[in-house]
């Protein structure tokens, strides 16, 4: 090889190599974010039984949608418009943007404390317990991305590990106890400890009191991406909602068991954007012509190791299966075949998704998930009007390969548009 050969691949070399290392500290922190929400969901389903566990995971519902919007409105943007900037311009952007989720943390969880007193019964406790850890659990994600913008996936696998490791003895405090709001306590209260250790790692405070110009610099994505990403958790919460009241709370426990047997996947999805669209945006700044190649080989991989978890899990002995849920498991495992297809079409819409986030195409990512977001709900309240259960579940799993097909019909468009009229240099301070 020539010299002039090797200074013209040994960059590209490096390069692949930093994708491929980036990825694999994502995939290492996915790991360990779904064992920890596996082995919560499973000490729950096992302590509580299918009642109880039902009002955890609305509990669980709610956290999502708070999280969704923490992210739309400080934490997407901080990964579309800082990843691979200068170390200066990333502390003053972390410094506020986590900043800005621990003050909605904060906000929101005062609602939830006196809406939780106020509702009291069996309900009530739980949300009034989820108020008070909400805090601790949105600054813990705002780390992650921050983490993961910098290119630094191992400090977020680390951070995940220690909130891990601070739930064992949490848990087991929590199942002495035997009750729901010992439990949303626990699983809040070690994110606060591995939040505590996310600051330690990073040498950078929440500026709380910057926020609001976060907010204000931010806002031509943050609240797009705020409905964006709270019309997908809140079609979430709004099915698990409509389906306790049209058949039941033990039938939201059966959902959320199944989706408990799709963890390593439900969990991979969830937290996505902090691998992919910092790595799609680097992709378009590097070599905007591979950005629709990274966007289907991601998309595609996911949709197809979900078939194959899916198919696993249908040879599972139902021995072993209650070993795991306990009763939730007889209800759950109904539902394995459309929760199957419902992961692997979200899979295949997130590889879209992402590329749109790298765009910065923020009307045509809302536009498709606002019609996804209205499919999920309707074909999950309108399958269980019809059918129940099961019937919610083919309802979801049909919105949901739906709106792939959306996803992708938009990213298409928007490379398009992107080729015509080449996004401005995003800011860096």
């Amino acid at each position: 090889m020539t010299t002039e050969e090797e200074k013209t691949t040994t960059p590209a070399g490096s390069a692949r190599r930093g994708v491929v290392g980036r990825l694999s500290w994502g995939l290492a922190d996915q790991a360990a974010s779904s064992m920890s929400n596996f082995a919560v969901g499973v000490y729950v389903a096992r302590s509580l039984g299918p009642t109880a566990f039902g009002v955890f995971s609305l509990a669980w519902v709610t956290y999502g949608v708070v999280l969704a919007a923490s992210r739309g409105l400080a934490t997407d943007p901080l990964v579309v418009r800082f990843s691979a900037v200068p170390e200066a311009s990333w502390r003053s952007a972390v410094a506020r943007s986590s900043g800005a989720a621990l003050g909605l943390g904060t906000a929101v969880g005062a609602v939830c404390l006196l809406v939780g007193l106020a509702l009291g019964g069996g309900v009530g406790p739980a949300f009034a317990c989820l108020g008070v850890v909400l805090p601790g659990l949105l600054l813990q994600d705002a780390w992650r991305f921050a983490f993961f913008a910098a290119g630094t996936g191992k400090k977020a696998f680390l951070n995940d590990l220690v909130w891990g490791v601070a739930l064992v003895p949490a848990m087991v405090v929590a199942a002495r106890v035997g009750s729901v709001a010992a439990f949303v306590l626990a699983w809040g209260g070690s994110a606060a400890v591995a939040a505590g250790y996310g600051s330690l790692q990073s040498g950078i405070r929440p500026r709380v009191a910057r926020a609001r110009g976060w907010l204000r610099e931010q806002r031509d994505l943050g609240f797009r991406y705020l409905v964006e990403n709270s019309s997908l958790s809140g079609a979430g919460q709004l099915r698990a909602y409509g389906l306790g009241a049209i058949v039941g709370v033990g039938a939201v426990g059966a959902v959320r068991g199944a989706e408990l047997l799709q963890g390593p996947f439900l969990a991979l999805l969830m937290g996505l954007s902090l691998v992919t669209v910092a790595e799609a945006a680097r992709v378009l700044r590097r070599a905007p012509h591979r950005l629709g190649r990274f966007c289907l080989l991601l998309g595609g991989g996911q949709a197809a190791a979900a078939l194959l978890w899916g198919a696993a899990l249908l040879l599972v002995p139902d021995r072993l299966g209650e070993l795991v849920l306990g009763d939730v498991w007889h209800s759950a495992s109904e539902l394995i075949v459309p929760a199957t297809l419902s992961v692997a079409g979200a899979g295949l819409g997130t590889g879209a998704a992402a590329g749109l986030r790298a765009l910065g195409a923020a009307r045509r990512s809302l536009r498709a998930q606002l019609f996804a977001s209205v499919c999920y709900a309707g074909g999950g309240l309108g399958g269980a009007a019809v059918a129940g259960t099961v019937g919610s579940a083919w309802g979801v799993a049909a919105a949901t390969l739906s709106g792939s097909a959306v996803w992708w019909l938009h990213l298409r468009a928007g490379r398009r548009e992107h080729h015509v009229n080449p996004i401005p240099e995003v800011r860096t301070s």
